[in-house]
């Protein structure tokens, strides 16, 4: 009898983990340039597997007017922070709040409903990610990282009224 050599999950959830959006991003990353003068600056990375992230943002009030996404590590971490790149322009920092809860809350596994995954743009891509626990801090490094900048600015925000 021959030995069953086939993967551990079936191609299909890696053909949806790999979906071509997520190679593009991964090829062709996305506001890769240091943002000079920035308001929120943070750095995050996963000991774990070794992902790094640097996250710059330049705002005007309280909408982010530019973003740069730097980093290293796997498709997935890198991917996600290219997405979020591009979807934090012309957002509030509530907004990017309320951004990074439902990316979270996806990419757990909770069913959002199509005007909230259509919010998310290509981020959506990322959903099947849910069906492998180890890669989520992958594709939640990028996030962390911003919520982690958005702290800290916060703070030094009060600290200077």
């Amino acid at each position: 009898m021959a030995q069953d050599t086939s993967p551990a999950f079936p191609m299909d959830e890696l053909d949806e983990l790999y979906r071509e959006v997520i190679l593009d991003h991964y090829r062709n990353p996305r506001n890769r340039s240091p943002v000079p003068h920035a308001d929120i600056a943070s750095e995050g990375q996963n000991p774990f597997c070794g992902d790094e992230v640097a996250v710059q943002i330049r705002l005007e009030g309280e909408r982010i007017v530019q973003v740069g996404v730097q980093g290293r590590g796997c498709s997935i971490s890198q991917a996600s922070a290219s997405m979020m790149g591009e979807l934090l322009k012309g957002k509030t920092v509530g907004e990017a709040l309320g951004l990074s809860r439902r990316v979270r809350e996806m990419l757990q596994g909770k069913a959002l409903s199509p005007q909230e995954l259509e919010e998310l743009g290509d981020l959506e891509a990322l959903r099947g990610v849910s069906k492998f626990p180890v890669r989520i801090k992958c594709a939640l490094l990028g996030w962390m990282t911003l919520e982690e900048g958005i702290a800290q600015w916060r703070k030094g925000a009060s600290t200077r009224r």
